[in-house]
This record gives structure tokens, sequence and C-alpha cells, in this order.
């Protein structure tokens, strides 16, 4: 019997073994497609050369090192490339362990942010109707899918909703794209100016808008500030004025 806490409780997954490729083998020699490649983050398949190669690099060299003490050229090198390929005025790194714990982190940092320039009532999110941000109770507060929250709903932050930017099932009969997009900005202002300019604090988007123009006109007249999220990766950038 497992002792294992598994995703379901009514069945035991079968016992991975091996892997190569795009293949997994379990204990009865079973293979299967790993169509999944995990939690949609691992798109390099299995013992890949290259990467073992580079596991067994930095295995050999340091395996690990307490980072309120140490830093490494590995991770200094890693936050250069990221900064350097990010938007905007995105100049530093901060690494975690995982997608929940990114934008807990995000979400933090947002609120430290304005206690620490004397702004402490700026306590509201702003985040997407059936939106996914991980499984923490931060995460999980500024996401938007209720069956995920519905049991831990006391333990979660108050947080605004606005719709899912989903053109494909919300866009209306007759409406069109640029309408749709600026219905959806109509609806995010809104809810700003509801919810009040000084008590604001972040959004946490995940894809807000449909064109490249909305987002141009929602980041000049609406606001300076974002928690962005991919699950795997979050960012905070500047905050707002």
């Amino acid at each position: 019997m497992s002792q294992i806490i598994h995703r379901s409780l009514r069945t035991t997954p079968a016992v991975a073994v091996s892997a190569q490729g795009a293949y997994i083998t379990d204990a009865s020699g079973q293979r299967y497609l790993d169509a999944c490649g995990g939690a949609a983050v691992s798109c390099l398949g299995h013992a890949h050369p290259d990467v073992l190669a580079a596991m067994h690099r930095q295995i050999d060299r340091l395996a690990y090192a307490h980072t309120s003490f140490f830093t490494s050229d590995t991770v200094e090198q890693l936050a250069e490339q990221l900064v350097r390929t990010a938007p905007g005025s995105l100049n530093y790194a901060y690494f975690v362990s995982g997608g929940s714990e990114a934008v807990e982190t995000a979400l933090k940092l947002a609120r430290q942010y304005f206690v620490e320039i004397g702004q402490p009532d700026r306590t509201l999110f702003i985040a997407r109707k059936q939106s996914y941000h991980g499984n923490t109770l931060g995460a999980l507060a500024v996401g938007g899918n209720e069956w995920r929250r519905r049991q831990f709903a006391p333990l979660l932050m108050d947080v605004v909703r606005v719709s899912a930017c989903n053109e494909y099932r919300d866009r209306e009969a007759g409406e069109s794209q640029q309408q749709y997009t600026e219905r959806l900005l109509g609806e995010l202002e809104a809810a700003i100016l509801d919810a009040g300019r000084k008590k604001l604090s972040v959004l946490s988007p995940k894809r807000w808008l449909a064109q490249p123009p909305a987002q141009c006109r929602l980041r000049r007249v609406i606001c300076k500030a974002f928690v962005g999220c991919v699950i795997n990766t979050a960012f905070c950038i500047s905050p707002m004025r």
C-alpha cells in the first residue's frame, strides 16, 4: 500500500521506472507515450544526452548552496539571460521552486512595495474569472476556478474579478473582435474605478486582452502594474502611481 497522498484517492498510479525520449516505462514493462510532458512545462523529453550532461556537470561541481548565504555562477548566468530577454524594465530575477510559489512571491512583492513607499492601503488584486494561478492560498485566491476554490473560500483573501478573455466562447453574435476587446477593457476599467484606484495593488492577468492595440491602451490609460502568470513563471512589473 502506498503511503503517498496521490492526486486521486481512488486509484494508485502506475509505478514509473524509466524514461527515454517521449516514452515512460512502468514496473510491468508497459510503455506510455508521455503526451502530457509533466504539468505542461516539460518540453525537452526524457534522458536527452545534452540535458543529462549539463546536469552532471553541475552536480559534479555544486549540488546545493543556501541562497541566504551564497550565489553561484550558474544562477547568475541564468538571471542575466532572463533579464536580457525580458520586456520593459524587468531588470532582476528571483528564483523559486515552482509556479505557485512564483505567483505567491510576486503578490507579496507587490504588497511589500506599497508598504515600503507608504501606501499600505493598496491591498486589492484584480484577476480573471476561470483563471488558474497555482494551488497555494495566495495563488488560489487570485485564481478564478470556483470548484478549486470552493472548499477553501473562508481562508482566501477577497479579489476583484472580471471576465475571462475567451473570444471563442464569449464574443457575442454580431460583435467584432475590436468591439469584444473594447467591452473587456471597459469592464476592467469599471472594476478599477469601482474598487478605487488608491486601493488597487496589482492586476493578475493571465492573458488579459485579445489585441495588441488594446494592451497599449490598457498600459497607457488604466494602469502600470500587474503580476503576470504562466503558472511556471510569474513576474511583477512597475507599480501603479
